[in-house]
């Protein structure tokens, strides 16, 4: 027996080659610093800034009422279960091809009686006899010469990896959403209250004219002009009403239960905004994203399958064993019974097999589909920061521009006002100012909620908002 050991150690030390090719980790397909131009900030200018490394989650997300969503959203949130769930699976699978390095021993026992005739026993023998069995065997295990077994767990490992950083790319993209929606319900909520200050303004003025109509100070035309202010700030009301309650109901799917009415934003204006962050001076940055760290593990992957591929055009060899043990009395199990025991090597030679060299072909070109969805994956991503980055550049000197215009345009309105009620100028005056100055405050509030939003996507994109 001795022998046998030493003789399947020998075996499991030479299984342990492989025949995938090397892997070396590919060039970005980008330009290694960030984009610059007069749409860009200067990078001196927010160095100070941190970086997404630098910061947490909840040290990014400085509003409190948020933190408490983001939180429970994590907790809740289905998609995201569905995503650790993969994870579960796939570390699952990785087990089962892991196992297949090892032998699977099998025990199987079994015993009997058998009662004999008398006429066939000699004077003093039992007519019972007790036979009792066990066989412990190994069936058909594979002995790794070659690596195809190595190569098939390194695949599988490298898939559970991806998974891995697909449910953290999940997780950045939940914990974003969630931010998202909850500044444009803010938004929303704000645009809500002018809405109704407007729509408050304009029935005032309506009724106004409608007894300055009454009495001959008035036309007809400035009544039905004032009118349709009333109207349209009517329907603007019902319309962010609407949009507020489906920006609830969004929110409150993303957390995975409601939202208590206490922790919503009343306006944009109450919110905290997110920290500033520098998204630094090399575009290596991305090489954190879960996104391009998935590619590459399945551009791993692709590697170990090539190894596996080739693999086959190798022979296989493959041991049955088996060792047993019998007697007539139970006693004999421990020693007074006879054993036996089996070994019985078989070894498959490929001669010719279109099949293996289809897979090979095959197992090929997924390692450049891979390595093409890698670098697409960079490409991407350095795209999505450098927009970012273009929206951090630009989006100041429109809030400020924006609030000069509502300033003036406001301005405006108030001067036309006080010409029509000293009879100096027409309505028609006074209600296109108006509708200036609501659409100006309006394009103010998209411009604030669009300068919030673009600080979160910028951490999303860079990385940030992970575990």
């Amino acid at each position: 027996m001795r022998r046998q050991i030493v003789f399947w150690g020998l075996l499991v030390l030479l299984g342990g080659c492989s025949l995938a090719p090397k892997y070396t980790q590919p060039l970005a397909p980008i330009p290694a610093e960030w984009p610059q131009g007069p749409a860009y900030k200067d990078t001196q200018a927010i160095a100070e800034a941190p970086t997404v490394r630098e910061l947490s989650r909840q040290e990014f997300f400085t509003d409190p009422k948020l933190q408490q969503i983001i939180e429970t959203a994590l907790n809740n949130n289905r998609d995201l279960r569905l995503a650790v769930l993969n994870v579960e699976r796939t570390r699952a699978l990785y087990g089962i091809q892991r196992a297949e390095l090892f032998p699977a021993v099998n025990a199987v026992g079994a015993g009997g009686k058998q009662r004999l005739s008398a006429d066939l026993l000699s004077p003093g023998d039992s007519r019972t006899i007790e036979q009792y069995s066990v066989d412990l065997g190994i069936a058909s295990w594979e002995i790794d010469f070659f690596g195809r077994i190595r190569s098939l767990k390194e695949q599988a490992l490298e898939e559970y990896l991806a998974t891995d950083e697909a449910r953290r790319g999940a997780q950045i993209a939940l914990v974003s959403e969630v931010a998202r929606v909850y500044l444009t319900l803010a938004a929303d909520l704000e645009n809500l209250k002018l809405a109704r200050s407007t729509l408050e303004t304009q029935q005032g003025i309506y009724n106004l004219i409608q007894r300055q109509y009454e009495v001959g100070l008035a036309n007809e035309l400035d009544l039905r002009r004032a009118q349709t202010q009333v109207d349209t700030a009517r329907g603007d009301v019902a319309r962010f009403k609407q949009m507020a309650a489906q920006d609830q109901n969004a929110l409150n799917l993303l957390a995975g239960s409601p939202v208590p009415e206490d922790i919503l934003p009343a306006d944009l204006a109450s919110v905290n905004p997110p920290k500033e962050i520098f998204a630094g001076l090399s575009s290596e940055a991305l090489l954190n994203r879960p996104d391009i760290i998935a590619a590459e593990h399945r551009l791993k992957g692709a590697y170990a399958f090539i190894g596996a591929a080739r693999a086959a055009f190798f022979p296989r060899i493959s041991l049955t064993t088996s060792v047993g043990t019998a007697s007539d009395e139970l006693s004999g199990l421990f020693g007074s019974g006879s054993g036996t025991w089996s070994f019985a090597p078989q070894i498959a030679v490929p001669i010719f097999d279109a099949r293996t060299w289809a897979a090979y072909r095959i197992s090929k070109a997924e390692r450049e589909i891979a390595l093409a969805q890698y670098e697409k994956t960079i490409q991407t991503a350095f795209r999505e920061v450098a927009d970012a980055l273009a929206v951090q550049g630009t989006v100041d000197q429109q809030v400020f521009a924006q609030q000069s215009l509502t300033n003036a345009v406001a301005d405006t309105y108030r001067l036309s006002e006080k010409r029509y009620s000293k009879g100096i100028d027409s309505y028609l005056g006074v209600l296109d100012a108006q509708r200036s100055l609501y659409a100006a405050q309006q394009g103010l509030i998209s411009l604030r909620l669009a300068k919030l939003a673009n600080q979160v996507r910028l951490y999303a994109v860079l990385g940030g908002g992970g575990e």
